[in-house]
């Protein structure tokens, strides 16, 4: 595997080659046991703040992406993210696979790949 970042769901059965398992939800997701979900670390402050996840959630229609993606972008460059962001870079240096693992639904509109592309603008910087 090239991609050292992995994403999963949580409701998926964890495999051999997950690496470091990292739950990057705010919630523990519902209906899953520590022991089913296999989780090494979990960091919540990496996760868009409550404000901006409802904001996000009011809208359904998906007209709000766009800003969601920037806003959280932001968020992220911001104090009370910047360590999770720095101890989440730290854990894919230290080598060996790591998966990102979300309750979310729909991956590909939720917060995990504005996370990722971050993680590989924080981890090309430094």
């Amino acid at each position: 595997m090239d991609d050292p970042v992995r994403v999963r769901r949580v409701y998926d059965p964890p495999e051999d080659g997950d690496g470091t398992r990292v739950l990057v939800d705010r919630l523990w997701p519902r209906g899953v046991s520590k022991e089913r979900a296999a989780i090494d670390v979990w960091l919540k402050d990496i996760t868009p703040s409550d404000e901006l996840r409802s904001w996000y959630h009011q809208d359904r229609s998906g007209a709000r992406h766009d800003t969601f993606v920037d806003r959280y972008r932001t968020e992220l460059d911001d104090p009370a993210h910047t360590e999770a962001v720095d101890r989440l870079a730290g854990i894919v240096r230290a080598g060996g696979p790591v998966t990102l693992i979300t309750a979310v639904k729909d991956v590909a509109d939720g917060h995990v790949p504005v996370l990722v592309d971050h993680l590989q603008h924080v981890m090309k910087r430094t």
